[in-house]
């Protein structure tokens, strides 16, 4: 089985768990199910994992402490949680952590499967590509392909929704950006659900972004967001 489609998939509920397993398998990814927070960690440490689907409410080591725990050994690889609760805040929560996407319980197979491809292709579109493509953005570097961004000689790890959304706005510097388009090009999707999942991911590469005073990143109120690099007139 081709690693790169390896599944770390970490769920307590015996039923839930054999159902989502069993039809992720029949699509051909191989599955690592775990069903509590610590052996999960063990288990990520120990394989070359290409997505994870966690749940929150975990013996051992709740789903939120294993992200951030993941998060300390890989920046980049992508995080689903698929959970029964709802609340905003916990979505937030997650995308804080650096999760990717969030799905609440009882989901389609089918939309996890589709969203799993998706990131699977765009992992695979960012290690297939033998040229980098390096960006020179204020006093950073952007180097595309690998989800770097390079300041002061320090290498910062991006996660793949924070590389697309830079790349996004990168293209497009000084220039607004409709948040229509943003949640059509990288959520494929425009389900007001997903605006809030934006604003945390504009966040984080506001924090990210901060030792430039030249960059910043505007909130263009009822449209979407600019990306402006004040050092270029």
């Amino acid at each position: 089985m081709n690693d790169k489609r390896t599944i770390l998939y970490v769920e307590d509920d015996e039923t839930l768990s054999y159902i989502t397993k069993d039809s992720l398998e029949m699509h051909g990814f191989q599955v690592l199910h775990c069903t509590n927070g610590n052996d999960a960690l063990l288990k990520f440490s120990a394989n070359e994992i290409s997505i994870c689907l966690f749940d929150i409410m975990l013996p051992r080591l709740d789903g939120f402490s294993l992200a951030r725990e993941i998060r300390k050994i890989d920046a980049e690889v992508p995080i689903i949680f698929l959970t029964a609760r709802s609340l905003k805040e916990d979505r937030i929560e997650g995308l804080k952590l650096g999760a990717d996407d969030y799905m609440v319980k009882p989901f389609s197979i089918e939309e996890l499967i589709l969203r799993i491809n998706i990131f699977l292709k765009r992992s695979k579109i960012h290690t297939d590509k033998t040229g980098n493509q390096f960006i020179a953005l204020g006093l950073y570097v952007f180097d595309k392909n690998n989800q770097l961004l390079t300041f002061d000689g320090k290498e910062i790890h991006l996660t793949q929704r924070e590389s697309e959304l830079l790349a996004l706005f990168v293209t497009h510097v000084n220039q607004i950006v409709k948040k229509e388009d943003i949640l059509k090009n990288i959520w494929y999707d425009v389900n007001s659900v997903y605006n809030r999942s934006l604003d945390v991911f504009v966040s984080r590469l506001r924090r990210i972004l901060d030792a430039d005073a030249n960059l910043k990143i505007e909130n263009i109120h009822g449209v979407g967001y600019r990306l402006r690099n004040m050092s270029q007139r």
